[in-house]
């Protein structure tokens, strides 16, 4: 699976984005996806998981309620549309997709994740 992240850019505080995630693979249907992002001098952190079916979603506490993932399977994408944004969601954000034998309703661990995109810049101005 490959991944292709775009949509960021500068937005003021209290604005919206949405993040979109191409995937290009047959098994695309199949994976459980996921949003991280990385703010400079930060380690990478989760932000959203959706699983193949699109029934169950979980988020970081950090935008829950702010945030939400979906996915549109006949079109190998997924989404990350966020509100009410602030300086503290500037980040360079990450989408990410796995598949596992098992179920799991939230794969939110970095190593989790078998395949990851380049990368969109969001930045939120004050």
């Amino acid at each position: 699976v490959q991944l292709q992240a775009s949509g960021g850019g500068l937005v003021q505080a209290g604005g919206s984005l949405r993040l979109s995630c191409a995937a290009s693979g047959r098994t695309f249907s199949s994976n459980y996806m996921g949003w991280f992002r990385q703010a400079p001098g930060r380690e990478r952190e989760f932000v959203a998981h959706i699983d193949w079916s699109a029934a169950s979603t979980c988020y970081a506490d950090s935008v829950k309620g702010r945030f939400t993932i979906s996915r549109d399977n006949s079109k190998n994408t997924v989404y990350l549309q966020m509100n009410s944004l602030g300086p503290e969601d500037t980040a360079l954000y990450y989408c990410a997709a796995g598949w596992r034998a098992f179920y799991r309703s939230c794969w939110s661990r970095e190593n989790e994740y078998d395949y990851w995109g380049q990368g969109t810049l969001v930045t939120v101005s004050s």
